[in-house]
């Protein structure tokens, strides 16, 4: 009996102290979780939670319990496993990943669904690896296509992306992995990124460049966010005032943590007071050429605690951050609720390709060249250096070491296997590169020939051939589509431009597939017979191109962005260097809000726009040249009508029936035109948009239902947004170039 009550005894006071650990209780309110474990936590333990460990890691407090806190990157992939202190793989032989698409093809879905479907999948992937934060999606506002990182985000409109970010936060967190929405915030260019400083009105900033990260933080809740590089207002992205405490905590309410980007944190004072919560890095303190193992001397770590412990600032700020990242933990890897997760299934290779599929955008289809019929066994020659190279490996942070990656060479071959003849031609010479980080694609793409060689082949090939599909566009190499990195023109690289004409020219059925993330110039676009966006589709690239060429997948894509015919057809190139890349450090938004397609709408005014915001002048000259493609547009293997849109009351309504012998979709795209406005706005924007699945003779009703914010400008001036009282008009378009019903809509306080 003694010994039983003894035993009792010792496990009572063992017990005892769990039961006041509130912080342990994952039943309790987080805020009281958060502050039980700040107040159990001493000066040591609460500077080494903010700042990196090693490259893609944070400290808990092992004395506690508290894990840390492991990233990677993304966002279309879980990136392989690197060495403690280096970029460089670790040499795991388990840290392969599907590759999803890039954020530019699910951007050009137009589909939410597809969005969830995507951050649940990635989610999962991220989760069975045991990362607590995936660093993405990106969401940064296609400027100029000359920006190398462009493929990571999602378009030219604020609406597009605000509406497809959502649920991709959400299906990632749902597994209990935080988002990190970057880069934030006017990291338009890589040109330059560590340094400039972006110039650019109130209005640009709040209806251009932040609505996406706004929808990021208070309709999906995203749990962390990262600074950009650049400067706003002469202070870095990382630990900016404006951006990080007046907007992002006083304005939108946002409780998530704020991580830097790699290195990106370059004052130790600002790192402190303007609302930077942990910092990451490479080597370095960010101010110098670094060296390994640095994380003592990162700007929050060693230098703050000195400055504290010398009474120079106190620990205000410190605990504001340290509960930051206490939220972050609990909402992550102290989560009992979360998922298993899941690596490399069968069901995330399914969600790799149907994505992709649903994102091309078919171009141009004349005399219904595609989709490609092999019933007489046709003979197919397939071009082009993008159709066999791995495109996973290289293009910066998101470059992968995917379990596989099927070609585009390779999923026509395995679709057309004993129904067509195939056959493969180089037709150029690119990159041959091959490697990244420690990964490489095990490829040889060495090529001696000469360029005359190469072409006369091809055209001899092409002569022979009942169909020619060239696989160009551009590739991850440096000053294309890869980060650090701006593209160098606007032209596609290795002479495709005089290879395709010269195709063309032999051949009436040539399909140009472009494996990109940006737009280019396409002199030859009336030449070629069908023109298929078709994106960095990941793994299943190949299998997705050929769905869409032999018409299993009717292709439903549509471009999130503007396709210019030249480079001096953007707005961002109309005002020289000063305008983009920037003199002196400095970069001004000189287009201000016309931005994309509210700039190609310009097209056919016969003066320039002008105007004062905030004291400065703009001139806004209309286009000399139509858009090529423009925003919104892709075609489909089927028809679609739109019946006479309706409106009653706040709501207006239109039917759509699909037309031809094929099941298809369409998206359905609202825009607004405010007709009385006191101050400059474009000529239209979008405000919403439905894609709706239709068999062949079916009809559908969409509704869109009207709100002030759909209405509202931001007034500078006041600091607010005004929704004028007056006419506007609505718009039931399929592009931004081709409206189908417009309807005059009051608007009364």
């Amino acid at each position: 009996m003694k010994k039983l009550l003894t035993f009792c005894y010792v496990l009572s006071m063992v017990c005892m102290p769990m039961m006041g650990q509130v912080y342990l209780d994952a039943k309790a309110p987080i805020e009281d979780r958060i502050e039980d474990a700040l107040s159990r936590m001493t000066l040591r333990e609460k500077i080494a939670i903010i700042h990196a460990q090693s490259k893609f890691s944070s400290p808990g407090v092992a004395r506690l319990g508290i894990p840390g806190i492991w990233c990677t990157d993304g966002p279309h992939g879980i990136r392989p496993e690197v060495l403690w202190d280096e970029w460089n793989q670790a040499g795991w032989t388990n840290d392969s990943c599907i590759a999803f698409p890039a954020l530019t093809c699910l951007a050009a879905t137009w589909n939410t669904d597809m969005s969830y479907l995507y951050g649940v999948s990635i989610g999962e992937e991220a989760r069975y690896r045991n990362k607590d934060v995936l660093l993405g999606p990106g969401v940064n506002i296609y400027r100029t296509p000359l920006n190398g990182r462009n493929f990571e985000y999602m378009g030219e409109d604020p609406c597009l992306a605000s509406k497809m970010v959502v649920p991709y936060v959400k299906g990632v967190q749902e597994q209990g992995v935080a988002t990190c929405v970057k880069h934030y915030a006017l990291n338009n260019q890589e040109v330059d990124r560590h340094w400039v400083n972006v110039n650019l009105s109130d209005r640009a900033l709040y209806e251009i460049y932040l609505p996406a990260f706004r929808a990021a933080m208070q309709e999906g809740g995203s749990w962390s966010i990262m600074g950009a590089y650049n400067l706003y207002k002469g202070q870095y992205a990382c630990h900016n005032t404006i951006l990080l405490q007046d907007i992002l905590r006083k304005e939108w309410g946002s409780d998530a943590a704020v991580i830097s980007d790699w290195g990106g944190a370059m004052n130790t004072e600002q790192a402190i007071t303007n609302g930077l919560d942990l910092e990451f890095g490479t080597w370095t303190d960010g101010l110098s050429d670094g060296a390994s193992s640095a994380y003592d001397i990162y700007h929050l770590a060693l230098p703050y605690l000195r400055k504290i412990q010398s009474g120079e600032v106190g620990t205000k700020e410190l605990d504001e951050k340290v509960r930051n990242v206490l939220r972050l933990i609990f909402r992550t890897s102290m989560n009992p609720n979360k998922a298993f997760g899941a690596m490399c299934s069968e069901a995330h290779s399914a969600a790799a390709r149907k994505i992709a599929g649903e994102g091309m955008v078919l171009l141009r289809n004349a005399n219904q060249t595609l989709p490609i019929e092999l019933k007489e066994r046709p003979t197919i020659l397939v071009v082009g250096e993008n159709a066999i190279k791995m495109m996973t490996v290289g293009g910066g942070s998101s470059s992968l070491k995917a379990k596989y990656e099927i070609s585009p060479l390779q999923g026509i071959q395995e679709r057309a296997k004993g129904l067509a003849e195939v056959k493969y031609v180089r037709g150029y010479v690119g990159d041959i590169g091959g490697e990244y980080n420690g990964v490489t694609t095990g490829q040889s793409l060495q090529d001696d020939r000469t360029v005359e060689q190469l072409t006369a082949e091809a055209v001899e090939a092409a002569k022979k051939a009942d169909y020619v599909i060239f696989v160009g566009g551009m590739n991850k190499a440096h000053n294309q589509d890869c980060e650090d990195g701006d593209r160098l023109h606007y032209e596609l690289p290795y002479g495709q431009d005089q290879l395709i004409s010269a195709l063309a020219a032999v051949n009436d059925k040539v399909v140009f597939v472009s494996i990109s993330g940006n737009a280019h110039g396409m002199p030859w676009s009336e030449e070629v017979g069908a023109i298929l966006q078709a994106w960095y589709s990941g793994s299943e690239t190949g299998h997705a191109v050929a769905d869409v060429l032999f018409g299993d997948v009717n292709p439903s894509g549509k471009l999130p962005y503007t396709i210019q015919p030249t480079l001096a057809d953007y707005p961002a190139h109309q005002y020289g260097e000063i305008a983009y890349p920037g003199v002196d450090k400095q970069v001004h938004y000189k287009e201000d809000i016309f931005v994309g397609y509210r700039y190609a709408d310009l097209y056919g005014t016969r003066r320039p726009i002008k105007y004062e915001s905030q004291g400065e002048q703009y001139t806004i000259n209309p286009p000399k040249r139509k858009a090529l493609f423009p925003f919104g547009f892709g075609l489909s293997y089927t028809t679609f009508e739109f019946g006479k849109a309706t409106l009653n009351g706040n709501v207006i309504t239109v039917t759509v029936t699909n037309t031809g012998n094929r099941a298809g979709q369409e998206v359905v795209q609202l825009y607004v035109t405010d007709s009385k406005a006191s101050v400059v706005r474009p000529k239209k924007e979008l405000k919403g948009f439905s894609k709706v699945a239709l068999e062949p003779g079916e009809t559908k009703q969409v509704s869109f239902t009207i709100t002030p914010d759909m209405l509202s400008y931001f007034d500078a001036d006041a600091h607010e947004w005004v929704a004028e009282a007056g006419e506007f008009v609505l718009h039931i378009a399929s592009s931004s170039a081709n409206i189908h019903s417009s309807l005059p809509y009051m608007y009364n306080k």
